[in-house]
């Protein structure tokens, strides 16, 4: 397991180091950016249909070593709704939940059988994820365009955004800068920033897979790095990451079943 995150990291780290260099004909209109960002947003909600998948996420903490969760994810964007039940590996996590309707998350622990409210901010599970990145995003609600230049990213034609949250924006971060690609509109990094301007984390999407029938993309994975949270191991500086993998990408129908706390109940108890 080890080894592979490590084998993932070295693909990624081009696209987490790299700033962009910019092109000769750098800006992109006003109208042109709001565009290509409520373009960048369709790409994140599936609309048409319902969503599944199942997940692999492998956190590395330097000096602690990894730790692996597996989970299904079910959503139904057009209803801002959404199930994420927890198959293991481990005895200890296997049938814990999560649910979203009604614009509420709840977190179902079968420990105690009780369910607890939580938010799109909070950490997944001690992750260096946010319940949000499982989730469409809606960055031309909530935020406004500060800049948008278009960039190279490696090998890919990119615009990059700079972001700031617009005002009464209920949001984690305060600024964002994207990498887009700007024929299709994907993301391809991320960096969240605090108020001061401190760079909070890191996120590289190198790549996708694509729904031949709808044509929606999917991350293949993706890298998440905590800028904050580290350690010092031989004079460097080394920090947390998140590996987030998905697989088994379907479309089909879910029944209204599956995104309610009943759901969650009965198959945490399997």
């Amino acid at each position: 397991m080890k080894k592979t995150l490590i084998a993932f990291i070295s693909i990624v780290s081009g696209l987490l180091l790299a700033g962009g260099a910019a092109f000769a004909d750098t800006k992109l209109s006003a109208a042109d950016a709001a565009a290509l960002l409520k373009k960048t947003d369709a790409t994140t909600a599936f609309t048409s249909s319902d969503f599944s998948a199942k997940y692999s996420i492998v956190q590395d903490k330097p000096g602690q070593g990894t730790s692996v969760l597996n989970a299904v994810m079910y959503r139904r964007d057009k209803a801002s709704s959404y199930t994420i039940l927890i198959t293991g590996p481990a005895k200890k996590d296997k049938g814990k939940g999560y649910v979203q309707f009604d614009s509420n998350i709840w977190y179902y622990d079968p420990a105690d059988k009780q369910f607890t409210f939580t938010s799109a901010k909070e950490k997944f599970q001690g992750s260096n994820a946010n319940n949000s990145d499982f989730t469409p995003q809606h960055f031309s609600r909530d935020y406004k365009i500060a800049s948008a230049t278009r960039v190279t990213l490696g090998k890919l034609s990119c615009v990059l955004f700079e972001l700031n949250a617009a005002p009464g924006a209920d949001v984690a971060y305060q600024t964002v800068k994207l990498w887009v690609t700007e024929d299709d509109g994907l993301i391809r990094k991320r960096e969240d920033y605090s108020y001061s301007g401190q760079l909070l984390r890191t996120t590289a999407i190198p790549s996708y897979q694509k729904d031949k029938k709808y044509g929606y993309s999917v991350p293949n994975s993706m890298l998440i790095v905590d800028n904050l949270r580290g350690k010092k191991i031989n004079n460097k500086m080394q920090y947390e990451q998140t590996q987030i993998t998905i697989t088994d990408v379907t479309f089909a129908k879910q029944s209204d079943a599956v995104y309610t706390k009943k759901y969650v109940e009965m198959q945490s108890s399997k």
